[in-house]
């Protein structure tokens, strides 16, 4: 009698594979700073990179301003970017008006447009043509100070001074604007320039001064 012959391993049969090795934390952080690299280099990048050098960026386009400052005409290049503040500062070397926030909120920039009070951060320099701005370097005649300068001296109005300029031309737009008849109507007015020793009594005492008021 015949011996069976033992079946054949069918060809579809699964073969048995070993169990997934689990990456440990060093693999990943190895395979992860790996790809990061590549990326880093352009390795991953297509486009001009991949060919040759990246075109040139494009020049942000300017336009030229001519306004008045303190009495001088000035004619300025810039770009339409630039705020008012930046042109003083670093156009034409009026540091006195202070950049603070740079977002309108604490008034240091705070200089004089047509005898308007404005937060000179954020104002573009481009929208002013033929403007009279007055800066805290504009108010003094020769020697001879502004009276609300020469009060905030007398009252001892301020302390580390950074936020003094745009108090002052603040609290003259103020005067100007007739909004100090009394000391609540100039803490009202003059509520947009925040003065981080807190000397807002005293700088309220040379506002009442300077209007005539003490």
């Amino acid at each position: 009698m015949e011996e069976p012959i033992p079946a054949q391993p069918s060809e579809t049969a699964a073969v048995p594979t070993a169990p997934p090795v689990r990456p440990t934390r060093r693999t990943f952080i190895t395979a992860t700073t790996a790809a990061g690299a590549t990326v880093a280099t352009g390795g991953l990048v297509a486009g001009p990179s991949r060919v040759g050098a990246a075109a040139p960026a494009e020049s942000p386009p300017t336009s030229p301003v001519s306004l008045s400052v303190n009495g001088d005409r000035h004619t300025v290049t810039v770009d339409n970017r630039t705020s008012l503040l930046d042109l003083l500062r670093e156009h034409l070397g009026l540091t006195g008006s202070k950049k603070g926030c740079n977002a309108g909120a604490c008034g240091a920039c705070t200089v004089l447009v047509d005898g308007r009070r404005v937060n000179s951060c954020l104002t573009l320099a481009v929208r002013l043509e033929g403007a009279e701005v007055t800066t805290i370097e504009g108010l003094a005649d020769g020697d001879r100070l502004h009276p609300l300068q020469q009060a905030f001296i007398d009252q001892d109005a301020f302390q580390c001074g950074y936020c003094t300029p745009g108090q002052i031309m603040s609290g003259v737009g103020c005067m100007q604007e007739g909004h100090s008849g009394s000391a609540e109507e100039i803490r009202e007015w003059m509520s947009g320039n925040i003065c981080r020793c807190g000397c807002y009594v005293k700088i309220v005492r040379a506002v009442e001064q300077a209007a005539g008021r003490k």
